[in-house]
């Protein structure tokens, strides 16, 4: 899922930083800014994310001279610190870090709980999306079945449906690939043994009108005789 929106809850880009020197690549990406940063600074930016020490631009700059314009560390921090992963590491620690991946200053309650309120934000609104999508392909398929049982012309199916007759065919196709895509439900064998299946009666447990019969003793004597 792609983030835009920036969250007050990672200021990490509120320092001005210096001017940088020529030999800094403007073409760099923040994907291979963070490629770059986890090679130079492995502890802080492997594994588990982990809140930064504010003004951590200053740090990577006199660490790594000229390695990165302000705008290329800028457009990473913007993605790193805005991701659901970092919010989700902010909102459970209790301390920032520094370029060695030690804990140096203590996380703000103001910012642990603005993070953990926008993850909550993006958690609704990511379960929105999906019980629509969901609701949205059920209407689809119930469209298809609809189309393939009716008599009517496409003019007035579309009329009955409410459909623009031109969206029509791409909603069908769509239905179509849907259902193929959707796994096949298991079918149930006849031969399969019932839940309430139980182990076959012997001769003579049952009289014919239900009634369960006694076995015969040993020993005792006909009493017509």
């Amino acid at each position: 899922m792609t983030e835009t929106t920036p969250t007050p809850a990672a200021p990490e880009n509120e320092e001005a930083q210096p001017k940088q020197g020529a030999s800094a690549e403007a073409s760099l990406s923040p994907t291979e800014v963070a490629a770059q940063l986890k090679a130079l600074f492995p502890a802080l930016f492997t594994g588990m994310q982990k809140p930064l020490k504010l003004r951590i631009q200053a740090d990577i700059q006199e660490r790594a001279p000229g390695k990165f314009t302000k705008a290329q560390l800028s457009a990473f921090l913007r993605r790193h610190t805005g991701s659901t992963g970092y919010l989700i590491g902010l909102s459970k620690a209790t301390h920032r870090h520094d370029l060695d991946g030690n804990p140096v200053e203590e996380l703000s309650d103001e910012h642990r709980q603005a993070a953990k309120a926008e993850v909550k934000r993006r958690r609704e609104m990511q379960n929105e999306r999906e019980a629509l999508a969901e609701q949205q392909r059920f209407n689809r398929a119930q469209l298809l079945r609809d189309y393939q049982r009716n008599k009517l012309s496409e003019a007035n199916f579309c009329t009955l449906k409410g459909i623009d007759p031109a969206e029509l065919p791409g909603l069908l196709e769509l239905a179509k690939k849907e259902a193929a895509e959707r796994p096949a439900q298991p079918e149930q064998r006849s031969d399969a043994p019932r839940r309430d299946a139980r182990p076959p009666r012997r001769d003579g447990d049952r009289k014919p009108g239900g009634a369960p019969t006694s076995a015969p003793k040993a020993g005792r004597r006909n009493a017509s005789r």
